[in-house]
């Protein structure tokens, strides 16, 4: 009995010593996860000490301005302000030339961002207790150009093409300061001056009121389109000042992303903004706008304004200033007001108050404000599409793209369809049905980005027209979340390749996505993204970008007859790198892959058509109920599934 006895006690010996190494590897791996998930959400934070470069000052009209030496054998001018503060008697006025300057002015640090809510995601942090952010005195803007002493400065056939950012964040967030978009490696590996720029955004960017209109024999400025007149003001900037940067004010390209490519399409058919520049590039922009009507009238008026129409916004600020009891008497009161006593109500409102006004009620940290108005004076009362077939547009040479998952950047925050722990832990809850929503959402997106523009600009004989996706999903795992999964080729995430700076600013996000294992492949692909952006700036036509080993990017040379067109496909060498694509994408189309869905039941096809399409501008009821070959009629349109 002695010797089973001492081989059982030997046997849990052994046991345990397993065991007890089991739970020390299992303690340091927590810890080595806990470690690393700090380190990512608590970054050192280094504080940037600039100093000015006397090789770097220009004396512009206003003033003389001095800047610093930046990477990449540049200069950088950052905060100059290219219009007077638009705030008190200025607010919802057309922009105006900014003050000159005495002193030299120093351009070292970026500007204040416009008035927004705060947002981590491609905003600006706040920690405003209801989230408010940045200030109404925001008008300024941030050079990047190739380092020169002043006195050789480049000049005449010598003078460097100019490529001016126009950022995104559905011009309701963002700021031309962000560290995403800071210009040194692009302008200083390619060659050109860079310019970025603050807009005003949301409600003090666009909007619409008679009183406005009663204010201004100006109808640009009674256009309620400010955002747009504050691009076209930074514009007349860069045409008046480009060249003390060594900038050629005759070669100028706009480029944007989302709201900033939406901006982009619209200044193609904005005749105050003639002549001001000479190539355009959309990414993952957009045709959408509203009428006048829809910005301004109220719910209950013939043609009915939308949810937070100009109308409605001012019965509900003389309802939270307390001027009367309830929505029915401020509907009265807003009436009967003289349009001049108006006008000084509205002026005399605190930007937290109309914010405040403008809260989405089911989303409260976005705003729900009126898109690009077609007002007839600064854009056209037409939609753009229309104006682009008859040929009224600025026939410029464009670049229109997309990502090949744009839409898993916005289904990635859903908490119906992933689950989100500490900013960084993501589980998708149903991957088929994540990927499906993603290639639908995304294919659509791609029609009116680049089918739709692309094919109508075509449509008025003009070729210049070129087109490209961008593919690259080359993201790590970390932590059990697979972001290639989660994220793809989503939306904004081509922007660092094109500026060939991976910085995210203070999102814990950059430092997971962009490790040290992936940094050559990226690098390379930036390299490339960069050489096309800049060839076509300087001839108007991206061509082999800066390497003749690359394709030769084809126009898209497709009609909105054909459907079909050419681009050029971004990727990494593992997925097919470089290539040339010809694709053949419309609306129809999805709808008719969503009818032949082999797996879902017709009211699960049904419920995704309202997800595609519920939310968009041209959503139509009736169609809903006919769409596809069996129609849903039979289930009721209700809301959105998102």
């Amino acid at each position: 009995m002695g010797e089973p006895d001492e081989q059982n006690a030997e046997t849990n010996r052994w046991r345990w010593r397993w065991l007890s190494i089991a739970i020390v590897l299992l303690l340091l791996s927590l810890g080595i996860a806990t470690f690393s998930l700090w380190r990512v959400l608590n970054p050192t934070v280094e504080e940037t000490v600039r100093i000015a470069d006397v090789s770097s000052e220009r004396l512009l009209g206003l003033g003389s301005v001095v800047g610093f030496a930046a990477p990449h054998e540049t200069h950088a001018w950052l905060g100059i302000p290219f219009a007077r503060p638009p705030v008190a008697d200025l607010r919802w006025r057309a922009p105006q030339p900014a003050d000159a300057w005495a002193d030299t002015l120093d351009a070292l640090a970026i500007g204040p961002p416009c008035v927004q809510l705060g947002s981590q995601f491609g905003g600006v942090p706040s920690d405003d207790p209801d989230g408010l952010a940045g200030s109404e005195d925001c008008l300024y803007l941030n050079v990047w150009a190739p380092r020169s002493e002043p006195d050789l400065v480049a000049t005449a056939e010598e003078r460097h093409p100019v490529m001016v950012w126009i950022h995104g964040g559905g011009n309701q967030i963002g700021h031309g300061g962000s560290a995403m978009y800071d210009g040194a490696r692009l302008a200083g590996t390619q060659d050109v001056v860079l310019v970025s720029f603050n807009y005003r955004l949301g409600p003090l960017g666009w909007f619409s009121h008679p009183a406005l209109r009663s204010s201004s024999t100006d109808l640009l400025e009674a256009s309620g389109n400010f955002g747009t007149l504050d691009q076209i003001r930074a514009l007349e900037w860069v045409q008046a000042n480009i060249e003390e940067f060594g900038g050629d004010p005759g070669n100028v390209t706009i480029f944007g992303e989302s709201a900033g490519g939406t901006n982009v399409l619209a200044l193609l058919v904005a005749e105050a903004s003639h002549g001001l520049f000479h190539r355009a590039i959309a990414q993952s922009g957009s045709t959408d706008s509203v009428s006048r009507a829809e910005a301004e009238n109220s719910l209950t008026a013939e043609v009915p304004g939308q949810r937070h129409s100009t109308a409605e916004i001012v019965v509900s600020l003389f309802e939270k200033a307390g001027v009367v009891p309830d929505r029915d008497a401020a509907r009265g009161y807003a009436a009967a007001m003289p349009e001049a006593d108006l006008l000084e109500f509205l002026r005399g409102r605190s930007a937290r108050e109309i914010v405040e006004a403008y809260r989405n009620p089911d989303r409260p940290d976005r705003l729900e404000v009126p898109r690009l108005i077609r007002d007839g004076a600064l854009l056209p009362v037409a939609d753009w599409l229309s104006e682009y077939r008859a040929g009224r547009f600025h026939r410029v040479p464009v670049i229109l793209g997309t990502n090949r998952d744009e839409m898993k950047l916005f289904l990635s925050q859903d908490e119906k369809l992933v689950r989100r722990r500490f900013g960084l832990l993501y589980r998708i809850r149903n991957p088929e049905d994540y990927e499906r929503r993603s290639r639908y959402h995304s294919d659509l997106w791609m029609v009116r980005a680049v089918a739709r523009p692309a094919s109508a600009i075509a449509d008025a004989g003009f070729t210049g027209v070129y087109a490209y996706r961008f593919d690259w999903d080359e993201w790590p795992r970390f932590l059990g979340t697979d972001f290639s999964e989660l994220f793809g080729a989503a939306h904004g995430f081509e922007i660092p390749f094109v500026f060939g700076n991976f910085n995210l600013g203070p999102s814990p996000l950059g430092r997971v996505l962009f490790d040290e294992e992936s940094t050559p492949v990226r690098r390379e692909l930036s390299d490339r993204m960069m050489g096309y952006w800049a060839e076509f700036a300087r001839h108007g036509r991206p061509g082999r970008g800066s390497r003749e080993d690359q394709p030769e990017w084809p126009p898209w040379a497709g009609t909105s007859a054909s459907k079909t067109g050419r681009l050029l496909v971004f990727d990494s060498p593992e997925d097919g790198g470089l290539r040339v694509a010809e694709v053949t994408v419309s609306r129809d189309e999805v709808i008719a892959a969503v009818d032949a869905e082999p797996d879902l039941a017709q009211d699960e096809k049904c419920a995704l058509f309202r997800d595609l399409f519920s939310l968009r501008p041209d959503w139509d009821i009736e169609e809903y109920r006919r769409i596809g070959r069996h129609g849903c009629a039979d289930f009721p349109p209700g809301v959105a599934v998102r």
